[in-house]
């Protein structure tokens, strides 16, 4: 295991990030749960969660796969892999094998071809070397086995109607922030062209785009995200203390009023197979 400062996670790993984590996971489990279904994860399927977090996905996999099964949980982490490591023994997970990790410089602890399928949920897009990731994962899946991906492909619809300025303001610090550590916040535009060289076969590409009002719980994601994130920006140096408040009033405005809508950050969906 390679050590990793637990300050350069890009979103910080407290207690309230954990909290956001879990949030996250419940707005986008039904799609997650969908597309693993499709993909053909079943019983007794060992499988890869690549960027675990805390566990939220891993848990769900765990129930999918049953006993007979067992799901790789990947994070590199350690804050959030003692708490997936917690829950697993308190609620008598066995099957979950939680690593402490960073698979952008130890790749992945698993034998090659020894894996019926993986999962990846906005990883890629914070990655130097995504296309190292992309090729592990290849190597670790058998023929005919099955790669799950969210990510992002257009972060810029992240908008608010009628017109924010500020939101928008926030969006691009957000995506510049992520390219100045390294990421891509689009990169599922360059992933189908990888996963095809890497030797997938491309069997779904859906894109997820919602438009919502501030009485749907998805609202709530991105609503978590600006709180967490005011803060890093501005610790940053990329945005002012004046700015952040700035941004704040007027988002909680807008989430006040019941006629305003939101647009999401657009995210690609793919379910690819082995060769």
């Amino acid at each position: 295991m390679t050590p990793t400062s637990e300050q350069d996670y890009i979103l910080g790993t407290h207690d309230a990030e954990v909290e956001r984590l879990g949030l996250q996971h419940q707005v986008w489990r039904a799609r997650a749960l969908d597309a693993w279904r499709r993909a053909g994860f079943t019983r007794g399927h060992r499988l890869l969660d690549v960027g675990a977090g805390p566990g939220y996905a891993a848990f769900d996999l765990a129930d999918l796969v049953g006993p007979e099964g067992q799901v790789c949980a990947i994070e590199r982490s350690e804050r959030f892999v003692t708490v997936l490591r917690e829950r697993a023994r308190r609620c008598g997970y066995g099957n979950i094998a939680a690593h402490c990790q960073d698979v952008s410089i130890d790749g992945l602890p698993v034998e090659d071809g020894s894996m019926d399928g993986a999962w990846c949920r906005w990883i890629f897009a914070f990655l130097r070397q995504p296309l190292q990731l992309l090729e592990g994962i290849a190597d670790a899946l058998r023929p005919g086995g099955a790669l799950v991906i969210h990510e992002y492909l257009d972060y810029r619809t992240w908008r608010l109607a009628p017109r924010s300025a500020l939101l928008e303001k926030f969006v691009a610090e957000v995506m510049g922030s992520w390219r100045d550590d390294g990421g891509e916040p689009d990169i599922a535009l360059d992933l189908p062209g990888w996963l095809e060289e890497a030797g997938f076969e491309l069997r779904e590409l859906r894109p997820v785009i919602d438009i919502i009002r501030p009485s749907s719980f998805v609202w709530q994601w991105p609503a978590s995200f600006i709180d967490v994130n005011l803060r890093r920006l501005v610790d940053l140096g990329r945005i002012a203390p004046a700015l952040a408040d700035e941004i704040s009033a007027d988002f909680q405005e807008r989430s006040g009023e019941p006629s305003t809508l939101m647009i999401t950050p657009t995210v690609l969906e793919i379910i690819a197979v082995r060769r």
